[in-house]
């Protein structure tokens, strides 16, 4: 006979998930209803309208994705690409590459602008990519790289897009309700994002929305999308209020979590919750710079909700980073790529963000690294 589940406590302090708010557990735990009951569709309306208010948009196709952050990725891609079509993807990291990865499965014609890990796409590397593929049908790019912890500008990016009559996508799985992503201001055509990020619900669920410019892209398809689960034309409509039609059984219990972590980040306010990383992620600094440790980042470009860091010369990352967890509770994440074994990916998203996180982290690697 099994034993009774019973997972050790962890302070998550790593690149995902981070730790979640006893609220939002509560209402993970709430009793289950049907998919298609109208408190539940009532209920999926808000939860649309809570990701419009959080991803700064008014986007009509706005909602979520039931699925990982992988899943919103490859809806925008499947769904905007067809075979044959140029686009250019920017890749400075794990998830650029990624994207890559999925648009050439789609059967397009990718053209990449590749940068050293732990830099940004800059506008000049940009313009060289459309002198030579003019009239992409799409430009993508990651807004913050979790492999790395860079945060990319978006403004001057944007305007270059949109003057080759592309359409702009971004990944915003790591700077979601951390740091500023303004879906409108900054005319983005398709974004998605995660739930376990500094959204700080449980994995499982990715929020997106689409601009009227890629609507109607996805309207002007020759071709069917070659996901059925992930096509837009039928997905669309299982978030469209009153007229919802059945398309899959939604994830009841997570979607119950997920509206709780987007009333709490409301709650709080986005521009107090963006400070309050960008406050955290000092901290984080003058307590570990001191001991040793160095951002790879440069600092206009860091991502604070997402620190990576080397460790000071002569400690094995590993051992650290496994009696961190060990002895003391704590996850922090290895490096991916080409830092694996060489920094730390350190975590300060949503619940995970406070000053008490940093104390925990510091106290313990003080102790760790005598």
């Amino acid at each position: 006979m099994p034993e009774k589940l019973t997972p050790t406590p962890r302070i998550l302090m790593g690149p995902g998930p981070s730790d979640v708010h006893p609220e939002v557990l509560k209402a993970m735990s709430s009793p289950l209803m049907g998919h298609l009951d109208p408190e539940f569709v009532q209920l999926m309306d808000t939860v649309k309208a809570m990701v419009q208010d959080t991803f700064l948009t008014k986007n009509p196709l706005t909602f979520v994705v039931s699925g990982p952050g992988s899943a919103g990725m490859e809806t925008c891609l499947v769904n905007l690409l067809e075979p044959g079509d140029d686009c250019i993807i920017c890749i400075n990291g794990v998830f650029g590459g990624r994207m890559a990865d999925i648009a050439g499965r789609c059967g397009a014609k990718v053209h990449k602008v590749n940068t050293e890990w732990g830099k940004v796409t800059e506008p000049s590397q940009l313009k060289k990519a459309l002198d030579e593929c003019p009239h992409p049908k799409l430009v993508a790019l990651v807004h913050a790289e979790t492999s790395t912890g860079a945060l990319q500008p978006m403004e001057e990016i944007s305007e270059m897009v949109h003057d080759a009559g592309a359409l702009l996508m971004v990944d915003g799985v790591t700077s979601y309700c951390g740091v500023p992503l303004k879906v409108d201001e900054w005319n983005i055509d398709a974004v998605y994002s995660g739930s376990q990020k500094c959204l700080s619900a449980p994995p499982g669920l990715s929020p997106v929305s689409f601009s009227a410019k890629a609507v109607k892209a996805l309207e002007n398809r020759k071709s069917k999308v070659q996901s059925w689960f992930l096509d837009l034309s039928l997905v669309k409509n299982y978030w469209s209020g009153a007229k919802r039609a059945y398309h899959h059984t939604a994830p009841v219990s997570a979607i119950f979590a997920l509206y709780e972590s987007l009333r709490l980040v409301l709650d709080e306010g986005l521009e107090k919750r963006w400070a309050r990383h960008h406050e955290v992620h000092q901290y984080l600094a003058s307590q570990l710079e001191p001991m040793g440790f160095r951002f790879l980042v440069e600092e206009k470009y860091r991502l604070p909700n997402l620190n990576t860091m080397f460790l000071p010369g002569g400690y094995d990352e590993a051992k650290i980073r496994n009696a961190l967890l060990n002895q003391y509770n704590i996850e922090v994440g290895g490096g991916l790529g080409d830092f694996a074994g060489k920094l730390w990916r350190i975590g300060i998203m949503g619940e995970s963000c406070t000053h008490n996180h940093v104390n925990m982290l510091a106290g313990a690697l003080k102790e760790l690294m005598k």
